[in-house]
């Protein structure tokens, strides 16, 4: 079974620029603390580069048991998947590799960090992605990134 509470609060300032959606494995829903199947919740927020706001949290009581294989009998991850459809970006401490086959078909990136982290930490975090250079993947994300064009760096009549 699985549970979803949603904030809906129309009245709050939104920033204009388009808030990157990032879901958090989380057991307390205060700290990245959980592994991507064993994750009982998933705090989920909006990050701009001035801030960030709680959307929702995802509840789940049927999860694995960290365990590294997955009953085949029950799929625990699916639902995992569609409820994170709207993020672009999950942290979580461990993905395995066919969970993070289905996430990236869905359009979530995930993120492994090594040590559990107060979920203000990992947001704030992003927020100095955003404010700086974000990586090339985040760029995609964002719709700010640009190809290379290398032919610049060729000389046409030189190779008639």
């Amino acid at each position: 079974m699985s549970r979803t509470l949603r904030v809906i609060d129309d009245k709050r300032p939104r920033p204009k620029e388009k808030p990157l959606r990032v879901a958090i494995a989380t057991n307390d829903m205060e700290h990245l603390n959980a592994h991507f199947g064993s994750a009982k919740k998933f705090a989920v927020y909006d990050v701009w580069t001035a801030g960030y706001q709680f959307i929702a949290a995802h509840e789940f009581d049927n999860v694995t048991q960290q365990k590294g294989k997955h009953d085949d009998v029950d799929d625990k991850i699916t639902p995992k998947v569609e409820a994170l459809n709207d993020c672009a970006l999950l942290f979580a401490l461990a993905v395995g590799g066919p969970s993070a086959a289905k996430l990236v078909r869905a359009g979530v990136h995930p993120i492994k960090r090594k040590d559990p982290e107060v979920i203000d930490d990992v947001l704030a975090q992003v927020q100095t992605m955003l404010q700086g250079t974000p990586p090339p993947f985040l760029r995609k994300i964002l719709g700010t990134y640009e190809k290379p064009d290398f032919m610049d760096d060729y000389d046409l009549e030189e190779t008639v």
